[in-house]
């Protein structure tokens, strides 16, 4: 054991035998079951002229302390903000004065006593009354380097929200953005649903689903990578605005952006189509933008973005020739596309078609130049099994892909009402499945039974959440703005 080991063991040690002591003298601090307090720490700071010489009362965490003979001074740690506590012998009593060396950073206490400001001119409350409500038996880390280990920071989130301020005003602002994008919605006449997490059938998206079995039933259950299709079937049923917020999961990799479970939101109006869903997506976002930040200019790691509608639209294959010089208007086959492909590097893959070629280019070639929100449209049929095909070219789909700072955070299209086109695409989707693409949409009987029905013209919606707030919040990571992150555990 090192030096450095055998000293944290002797502190530990320590805050035990001093729970041990309070405890004979029948201070136990895990009986306390409440306590009213008035105020917090900011309230007090933001109201110093009118609380001044009122009493009040406080709970919080000790997060540092400091005593000169019969005076002493802690920094009480609240939800707001942090606020100093005077506390002299004569003004609480001896007994209880001799009682704080068997108080610790960490420990939550209470207090009650006037507000007043101090010499220094620091706003503070002058104690009448401590009172310790848990004992903290763990050592936070040291206060002017903070917890600084990443890893540790996602895996003791508690901690991290202690010693690191600015990281709760994150999931503060988080959940600010959710509540405006509800708002947004809520104010347009869309209804909030929910749809199951365990499905039968893991549809909506090309994905690796979680798998798990139900006992009573027998049969394997899939977490949902998508509620698409449930939404649609609400659509079906004459509801004309939906939508549903809540966690996705999907057993891929991880990344900055990606998360196993994360936050989506996707909607559906009746008797739109995919442009009114672009009108949407970009007045939406800088709603949230200028509701929560107040400004729709933002800069992400460096990288000035204008959130500002309207958003550019550039049709895929255009973007294609934009930013590799190959024209796809003039490649009309197959084996034309592929050749087109090998001849840039990329790779061929049994069953590929012109639509997955042009899709490759733009993944390989394009996406890394999208900084500023951009609308791409014309995505091939062969990519989009579940979008309403182009009239004027019925190799196209009437959908959108919204790009910002090169990242995907919104997937729209034109639903496809068409239940006939329906089956064959899907058809399609089971043969790329035995191609070996195990992402490719399963056949789903009960869907295509649904708008057999009668789907109206409908405009659908998919916003990443998660990367639309890392944007916002000028994170580096999705871990950044997940309070629990999926972590691998740590072996003892």
């Amino acid at each position: 054991m090192s030096e450095m080991e055998q000293n944290l063991n002797e502190m530990l040690l320590m805050r035990r035998e001093k729970l041990k002591e309070l405890m004979e003298k029948g201070k136990n601090p895990f009986l306390i079951e409440k306590f009213d307090y008035t105020h917090h720490s900011t309230e007090i700071k933001e109201n110093f002229e009118e609380l001044e010489e009122q009493k009040v009362a406080v709970a919080g965490r000790i997060m540092s302390r400091r005593g000169h003979g019969k005076v002493s001074f802690i920094d009480l740690q609240d939800s707001t903000g942090r606020i100093q506590i005077f506390v002299k012998l004569d003004g609480i009593g001896e007994e209880a004065y001799k009682e704080l060396s068997l108080y610790d950073l960490g420990d939550i206490i209470g207090v009650h006593g006037d507000v007043f400001k101090t010499k220094a001119g620091e706003i503070s409350i002058r104690a009448e009354k401590i009172l310790l409500m848990s004992k903290s038996l763990q050592i936070l880390p040291e206060k002017f380097h903070g917890l600084k280990d990443q890893d540790l920071r996602y895996r003791q989130r508690y901690v991290d929200l202690i010693v690191n301020p600015d990281v709760k005003e994150t999931f503060i602002l988080r959940t600010k953005m959710v509540k405006a994008i509800r708002e947004y919605l809520d104010d347009r006449d869309f209804l909030e649903v929910e749809t199951p997490i365990l499905n039968t059938i893991a549809g909506g998206a090309n994905a690796k689903p979680f798998v798990t079995h139900h006992n009573t039933l027998d049969i394997d259950m899939y977490l949902r990578i998508a509620n698409e299709l449930y939404l649609k079937r609400l659509i079906v049923g004459g509801f004309e605005r939906v939508y549903e917020m809540g966690r996705m999961f999907r057993n891929e990799g991880m990344s900055p952006k990606h998360n196993p479970e994360f936050t989506s939101i996707e909607l559906y109006q009746a008797y739109a189509d995919y442009e009114d869903m672009m009108d949407l997506t970009e007045n939406l976002v800088s709603y949230v933008a200028n509701k929560t930040l107040g400004t729709l200019k933002i800069n992400y790691q460096g990288r000035d973005i204008d959130l500002a509608p309207p958003w550019r639209r550039l049709d895929m294959a255009d973007a294609v020739k934009e930013y590799t010089g190959v024209d796809f208007s003039t490649i009309n086959t197959d084996e034309e596309a592929v050749a087109a492909a090998k001849a840039k590097g990329i790779e061929i893959k049994e069953g590929m078609t012109r639509g997955h070629v042009i899709n490759e280019f733009f993944e390989e070639f394009c996406e890394e130049h999208l900084v500023q929100p951009t609308f791409i449209t014309g995505h091939p049929v062969e990519v989009s099994p579940l979008a309403k095909r182009n009239p004027e070219d019925p190799r196209k789909t009437n959908r959108f892909e919204a790009f910002i700072n090169t990242w995907e955070i919104a997937n729209a299209f034109s639903e496809l009402n068409d239940p006939i086109d329906q089956r064959e695409r899907f058809e399609d989707q089971v043969k790329q499945k035995d191609f070996g693409d195990d992402e490719a949409h399963p056949m789903d009987n009960d869907f295509i039974n649904a708008i057999e029905v009668g789907l109206p013209p409908t405009g659908g919606l998919g916003i990443g959440v998660d990367r639309l707030i890392i944007l916002l919040t000028n994170q580096p990571s999705i871990r950044d703005v997940l309070l629990f992150p999926t972590m691998k555990p740590i072996e003892d």
